[in-house]
């Protein structure tokens, strides 16, 4: 997710701050993971999906110690400013009961909302701003490294909104067609379908798709031209319907392999999946981008990093849960790119609002999510081509950047809905640059301007625990592998075509 979480100026207790993570963490990447576990064998996946949580760990905590710096280089530059407008008073022959007065309300004007709420002056290192990762990356890095990371975003922001373009269609595709007219029940039992199969008499399975694609489009498409917030009542339907999902399909499934009825027998390891499973599980511990929405509102924030921690062991036995009971329980050619649709055949579960519910859950949960992305997006574009002072043309602010935030992942949903590639590919290249080289490149900046403003014996209060430079240099090599990687592994397959 790439729209704000929280309001800046409310509070809430560390481990509400670990839920909202976890319900952040845990979204579209995890309902294709048991695919790519079944596709590279389970032992190949459970290593991966242990080192890349790792690592998505390391990284998080390289931004919230970026978040840090960056409040003390703001809270430095407001210090500074103060001064310098204390001198000019001074020079000036003002009166000491008006520079009272005046510094009084200055500083009430111009103090953080959450400082205002504690007790005592905070350390300069405190997080009581909300610092995003754009405004992060004008601080700390030079033109090129700014205009890289918004091209990262939004490459990313693009491959979010096709994934989500083409799993609202394709689950409502699969569970309103069927080759032998049953709306429900043969989904899911292992059939494979071609897309020029018959939905709906003359109606093809492709003509179907592309339908509800231009319905979505329609219906969700014009809240690009507008502002939309989530709001708390929102967030918390959704997380409800994700976890009432969730604990069905593990429940369902255990319910199956302890009936003996279990189908699936996963090899150990098939090393021409782990492409995709790579992408799978970058995509699938994504939150970096959304930190500084989640971290800064937390009030006690001294022991961040071990509830992060925390977070990201109770994620990871949470997906490697999901996707054991899901490759033991179906076998791997009937395991479906949206892991809810295998559980819509009635062998499965005979409660049809059950089917439907799993069924069409990727509709309820995606849809909301669509039109914020989209807004982030389109103001990521227009923060890219911004210069200071200047305006947009209404034309330009209300329609073309609309226009190119929205068409572009409309046309990809409509060539394909291959979800396992397309979540493979977006976790693959943005992700990785999200995930792993924009977190290590502003510990690595940020320490170098903590300790050029401050001097060498300033400590960061939330320094991360991997601050040694090794570790840093660690994941940027790790990094620009996965992309060699992954762009070899392609090649390869394609020319063996």
């Amino acid at each position: 997710m790439a729209g704000g979480i929280t309001d800046t100026g409310e509070l809430y207790s560390p481990y509400v701050g670990l839920v909202y993570m976890f319900n952040l963490i845990v979204g579209t990447g995890a309902l294709t993971m048991p695919k790519a576990f079944a596709t590279a064998g389970w032992l190949v996946s459970l290593v991966l999906l242990m080192f890349l949580g790792f690592m998505s760990y390391m990284t998080t905590t390289f931004v919230v110690e970026a978040m840090a710096a960056a409040n003390a280089q703001l809270r430095w530059k407001r210090m500074e400013k103060h001064k310098d407008d204390e001198d000019e008073d001074s020079s000036s022959g003002v009166s000491d009961s008006d520079v009272l007065l005046q510094d009084g309300y200055e500083r009430a004007e111009t103090r953080p909302i959450l400082s205002v709420q504690r007790r005592g002056s905070p350390n300069i290192f405190e997080i009581t701003e909300r610092v995003e990762m754009g405004q992060m990356a004008s601080m700390f890095f030079n033109k090129v490294g700014v205009n890289l990371f918004y091209f990262c975003i939004i490459i990313y922001l693009y491959g979010d909104l096709a994934i989500y373009a083409a799993a609202v269609p394709v689950s409502l595709m699969q569970v309103t067609c069927s080759a032998t007219g049953n709306h429900s029940c043969s989904v899911g039992d292992g059939t494979k379908y071609n897309d020029t199969d018959k939905c709906w008499g003359p109606i093809r399975r492709i003509d179907a798709y592309r339908l509800y694609l231009a319905a979505f489009t329609l219906l969700l498409g014009p809240f690009t031209f507008f502002n939309v917030q989530k709001t708390k009542y929102l967030q918390i339907m959704t997380s409800l319907m994700r976890w009432i999902a969730f604990i069905l399909m593990i429940v369902l499934a255990l319910i199956r392999i302890s009936r003996g009825q279990a189908e699936g027998h996963p090899s150990m390891a098939q090393l021409s999946g782990i492409r995709n499973l790579f992408g799978v599980c970058v995509y699938s511990f994504m939150c970096q981008h959304s930190l500084p929405s989640l971290i800064t509102p937390i009030s006690k924030k001294k022991h961040v990093n071990k509830l992060v921690l925390l977070d990201y062991i109770l994620i990871l036995a949470f997906y490697s849960l999901l996707s054991f009971t899901a490759i033991y329980c179906f076998r791997n050619d009937t395991l479906m790119d949206m892991y809810t649709l295998n559980f819509t055949n009635c062998e499965i579960i005979n409660v049809a609002f059950i089917r439907y519910f799993l069924g069409l859950f990727p509709v309820f949960t995606i849809s909301t999510n669509f039109p914020i992305i989209a807004v982030t997006l389109r103001n990521n574009w227009k923060t890219l081509f911004h210069r200071e002072g200047g305006t947009y043309p209404w034309v330009v602010d209300r329609i073309v950047f609309p226009a190119i935030t929205l068409i572009p992942p409309v046309l990809v949903a409509f060539c394909t809905h291959d979800l396992e590639s397309l979540v493979g590919i977006t976790g693959a290249y943005a992700g990785n640059g999200i995930q792993y080289l924009i977190p290590a490149f502003l510990a690595y900046c940020s320490r170098k301007d903590t300790q050029l403003v401050f001097g060498s014996g300033t400590v960061n209060k939330h320094l991360s625990p991997f601050r040694h430079t090794c570790w840093i240099v660690f994941v940027l090599i790790w990094g620009f592998s996965c992309f060699v990687f992954v762009t070899a592994n392609i090649v390869l397959s394609e020319s063996k075509l």
